[in-house]
């Protein structure tokens, strides 16, 4: 079988697939990606380029929209490219998120599209409107509205597509979800388990810790609200109060992967720490930024306490990586994490706006580990069962593919 996968930040959620495909005795592997760096054993990478950026002064509803036709644009060429070259696919996927899949019928038209579709925009019942705080002007709806052309020009031009959860199919309207299949990527439950003789010293300090030590741990790919970075930082002062041998394990960048953009210069850990003074014990915050992943598993196994907050949006592996480390999780009780944590059975919800209730939670859980063990348990088995890699989630990816539409 021929191959050929789409997705501007190569592997993407298809580490796992196109890996295994890969390594079957007759497939052959094309992966079309804007990233130059990085390789999979087997795959054969193909590197493309917007034109250029987009139009100056362009109407702010559609920027996105250019960017995702520039992008399909490039990666339509390097298609007809391999057309030519006689590389013809049996299947395609593709990621929907930067318009890359959109033309991809239109080089070969007979090969079936399987598209990934993350997340509809919505003007209530998902991330916008869900702070009180922010009030949506009469521009956001239309601007919802309009941002959802990539979306829909995605669900005409793939075959079939999948979700990685239940919530996340049900943002998309109701005639499409017919055609969206919920396949999680999966988690590798044989390399993320528990480890309770784990030991990790942090870079550049002599601070060393070890499973079973008073660790909190907060994990985003950037430091934002999406996540609920400000909620948890708020938190902090009663944490470190109450449990005076407490370490915070803080791994995310500086930038904003979701919602508006700050100045340039400026960030959200700045912002709380500034807010925070002197409140804060800062010997005992450690920031870490971006970590190899190794050292990530590390520290979900050295963690007492492992707290994931996020609005109605995507739901991150993160979260589900450290349910299967065996961490205990206080996490937002918001629509994403609710299909997969029940309170008080596998995991701990809290309110997202409320740190006082987020640091109750977690000192309770750090005052009396064994009374949360069995949740631990639970949260395990909860990704054995539901989004293991080798057993659940690949064997539903193939079985995807095998539909062909």
């Amino acid at each position: 079988m021929r191959v050929l996968f789409v997705h501007q930040n190569f592997p993407g959620q298809y580490l796992h697939l196109a890996r295994h495909l890969a390594a079957q005795p007759g497939h052959e592997v094309v992966f079309i990606t804007q990233r130059e760096d990085a390789a999979l054993s087997g795959v054969r990478k193909v590197v493309y380029k917007a034109q250029r950026t987009v139009t100056r002064h362009l109407h702010h509803y559609l920027k996105e929209a250019e960017a995702g036709v520039l992008n399909a644009q490039a990666v339509a060429r390097v298609a007809l490219d391999l057309k030519k070259s006689g590389f013809i696919p049996d299947v395609m996927l593709g990621h929907n998120g930067w318009g890359e899949i959109w033309y991809l019928k239109d080089v070969f038209p007979q090969t079936p599209l399987l598209g990934y579709f993350e997340f509809y925009y919505r003007f209530v019942g998902a991330d916008v409107g869900f702070d009180p705080a922010e009030k949506p002007s009469f521009d956001t709806a239309p601007r919802i509205r309009t941002r959802n052309a990539g979306n829909l020009l995605g669900l005409e031009a793939a075959d079939w597509g999948q979700c990685p959860s239940q919530w996340q199919k049900s943002t998309y309207p109701e005639r499409y979800r017919s055609m969206l299949h919920v396949v999680h990527e999966g988690i590798d439950t044989d390399t993320v388990v528990p480890d309770p003789q784990a030991r990790l010293r942090l870079p550049g300090s002599d601070v060393h810790l070890a499973a079973g030590d008073d660790v909190v741990t907060y994990v985003a790919r950037n430091l934002e609200p999406y996540r609920g970075f400000p909620s948890f930082m708020r938190s902090l002062p009663a944490i470190l109060s109450a449990r005076p041998k407490a370490q915070v394990l803080i791994v995310g960048g500086d930038e904003v992967s979701y919602g508006a953009r700050l100045p340039e210069g400026h960030s959200y850990r700045q912002r709380l720490l500034d807010e925070l003074g002197d409140s804060l014990d800062r010997r005992r915050v450690h920031f870490l930024g971006k970590v190899p992943y190794p050292f990530f598993l590390k520290i979900l196994q050295i963690s007492a306490v492992h707290v994931y907050l996020t609005y109605p949006f995507v739901l991150s592996w993160s979260m589900l990586e450290a349910m299967a480390a065996g961490c205990l999780v206080v996490a937002s009780k918001t629509a994403p994490v609710e299909e997969v944590i029940q309170d008080g059975e596998n995991g701990v919800l809290v309110d997202f706006f409320r740190p006082e209730e987020i640091a109750e939670r977690v000192v309770a859980a750090l005052a009396d580990p064994a009374h949360f063990a069995p949740l631990r348990v639970c949260a395990r088995q909860t990704i054995v069962d539901r989004y293991d890699l080798k057993r659940i989630c690949l064997p539903g990816q193939l079985k995807l593919i095998a539909q062909r539409g």
